[in-house]
């Protein structure tokens, strides 16, 4: 297996590196966290005309078809950015499913949107349990006249607020977890922002009598559970990809500091316990990237993945909480405050940690792995 990046994707890096930098420096980032869309819609169209939206769509589809590698990349480079948009609940949660369950009318109609940027969409599926298994899906869907109709509520559901429409997790009758795309608009959805400390778009969703046609139906009825692990392998490793940014954004900075900031004289960063907290940062940030592109790397090839994509979520969840904490730690009081950078992916961490499954699930699914 070669690992090494092709110049291709060395020039990806970088241009996706330059335009982050350029266009959402941190400040700015701080005032999306508090604007009531959390996003920039002029940014997210830049990102649409530089191709990042349908990276991995196939050509039919509006997209590029591109490697997973390289929608990793752009993941990661987002990652350092610590950009807030819908980029991994629209292209990677919403896209994969479509990608993996859709009809071909619903693959040409909703990726190629996506792929223009005039597409957001978000995923329900969590619930009141917050269960990552099928047994926490409990809300039902009915038939009726030719329509489903879906009542009850969802938690958790990222960028929902912006969203134009949803694809929804619910029980089709006794016939199992099915996925339903719905319109965002429909007069039946309450949909509410929830105070996070990742400061992003996690909503609450309440459905009310909310019809859906049977044609909106996302792949078999009663086959959303499936469609869901699959597409959670690549979502758990573009996650990560996303984490070991942050990772290693925060030794940068920290770096930077310990060389400014004195105490007694010297340099903070002249201390050997600084020191060692810098190289245990620098080790954790090396072990999950080394491992998140083989991973990658794994995919592209075609090769099941699922255990590996649990090992470097498990992996990437743990070891940004153990930078994040040490680069807080360097800092100071500094380091918890809008102030400071440090706080952003401080706080990012913890969110993150959540997002396609945490460590005691991965865990789990990993220890399964063996016993089979």
């Amino acid at each position: 297996m070669n690992l090494d990046f092709t110049s291709e994707q060395d020039i990806l890096r970088d241009s996706a590196r330059k335009f982050l930098s350029k266009e959402c420096p941190y400040a700015r980032v701080k005032e999306l966290e508090e604007s009531e869309a959390g996003y920039d819609a002029r940014l997210w169209a830049k990102m649409a005309e530089l191709g990042w939206l349908g990276w991995l769509f196939p050509e039919a589809y509006g997209g590029f078809d591109g490697e997973f590698t390289d929608l990793v990349i752009i993941q990661e480079e987002i990652g350092r950015a610590a950009y807030p948009s819908p980029f991994f609940s629209t292209v990677i949660q919403s896209g994969l499913v479509i990608l993996e369950g859709g009809s071909e009318d619903q693959k040409t109609e909703l990726l190629s949107g996506i792929a223009e940027g005039g597409l957001l969409m978000a995923l329900a599926q969590y619930e009141e349990e917050a269960s990552y298994l099928a047994s926490g899906i409990q809300m039902k869907a009915v038939l009726q006249d030719g329509a489903w109709v879906l009542n009850g509520t969802k938690l958790f559901v990222l960028d929902a607020n912006v969203a134009d429409k949803l694809l929804v997790v619910a029980r089709a009758g006794d016939q199992g977890p099915t996925l339903f795309l719905v319109d965002a608009k429909d007069p039946g959805l309450t949909i509410t922002k929830m105070p996070a400390i990742g400061k992003d778009n996690n909503c609450e969703v309440v459905f009310q009598d909310v019809k859906t046609a049977e044609s909106d139906v996302i792949g078999p009825v009663g086959g959303a559970w499936e469609i869901l692990e699959k597409m959670n392998v690549k979502a758990s490793v573009a996650k990560a990809a996303e984490m070991v940014g942050g990772c290693k954004v925060c030794i940068d900075i920290t770096a930077a500091y310990a060389k400014e900031r004195e105490q007694y004289g010297h340099p903070i960063g002249g201390y050997q316990a600084i020191q060692h907290y810098m190289a245990n940062m620098l080790l954790a940030h090396d072990t999950a990237n080394a491992f998140l592109y083989k991973v990658a790397s794994m995919i592209d090839e075609g090769a099941d993945a699922s255990t590996e994509a649990s090992v470097v979520k498990a992996c990437a969840n743990e070891n940004f909480k153990f930078v994040s904490e040490r680069a807080v730690q360097i800092h100071g009081g500094i380091g918890t405050t809008r102030e400071g950078d440090i706080g952003l992916f401080y706080r990012r961490a913890k969110a993150f940690e959540y997002v396609s499954g945490d460590t005691d699930h991965h865990y789990e699914k990993v220890a399964q792995a063996l016993l089979d």
